[in-house]
């Protein structure tokens, strides 16, 4: 459903009766005459839908995170806010950038309509800009050649199921994030999409390899054996970023985890 449309259309519908209303009908009306229903359940909502309208288009979006790909970032069930201009003012519904401010960089958390079903929107961690070589073989990641640095913590549990992933901080450049391996899953990458520029990339038994080509972007899950990301799907253009989320607003099982993400 793509709700940015739904919007808009309900923005036209009742700005037009808004403005019938003020430019004709009102003046006609006696003071204590009672709205007609048209007025009372469309016109009078104009101002209202205009502002989630503009908010939600330019400024900030509320997301729920639905699966556990970027544990342990994020946990099913969080509420974040995505901040809308980060990279850029783009035009709603068509989502075309007119105002160039920020580009993604290494270690952002970003939504973005995923690639091969634009109507659903994915969230991942920002790895490779457009130029890089990203190598991720046997579960260590390399960038342009550079290996990550890794500091391994304590084992995660995942409560909701009771076992434990290997736990680390990945460290590169300003950005430092925690990811999930699992010591049983294997290191090649399975349902590998047929996507373009997939000759960009190299498959092998110990994972893949891959040049990020212009306009694009390498998105990982910090649950690296439990997402399903740009190893196995491709690069996300450009033309597909949402916005960069920044903050949890709620998470009804765990209040305590507002404000926690950043």
């Amino acid at each position: 459903m793509n709700f940015a449309l739904i919007l808009l259309i309900l923005v036209v519908i009742t700005g037009i009766l808004y403005a019938i209303d003020i430019l004709k009908f009102r003046k006609l009306r006696a003071a204590n005459d009672k709205q007609p229903l048209w007025v009372e359940w469309g016109a009078d909502f104009f101002p209202v839908i205009l502002i989630v309208f503009v908010l939600r288009s330019f400024l900030f979006e509320p997301f729920k995170i639905p699966s556990g790909s970027m544990i342990p970032t994020l946990l099913v069930g969080d509420f974040i806010l995505v901040n809308k201009f980060t990279y850029g003012i783009r035009l709603p519904v068509i989502n075309t950038k007119i105002i160039d401010v920020n580009q993604p960089q290494r270690g952002d958390v970003m939504v973005f309509r995923y690639p091969e079903d634009p109507s659903l929107d994915y969230i991942k961690r920002v790895i490779g800009l457009p130029g890089d070589v990203i190598a991720y073989q046997n579960k260590k990641l390399t960038i342009n050649g550079q290996p990550v640095a890794m500091e391994r913590l304590p084992e995660f549990l995942h409560a909701e199921r009771l076992y434990y992933s290997d736990q680390f901080v990945e460290k590169f450049g300003n950005a430092e994030y925690k990811v999930l391996n699992d010591v049983d899953a294997p290191a090649f990458i399975p349902g590998v999409s047929s996507f373009p520029y997939r000759e960009n990339c190299t498959y092998n038994a110990s994972g893949v390899i891959c040049k990020v080509p212009a306009g694009h972007y390498y998105m990982m899950g910090d649950n690296r054996d439990n997402s399903r990301d740009s190893r196995a799907w491709g690069f996300v253009p450009e033309e597909n970023i949402v916005g960069k989320a920044f903050f949890i607003w709620l998470n009804l099982d765990d209040l305590g985890r507002i404000g926690s993400f950043k």
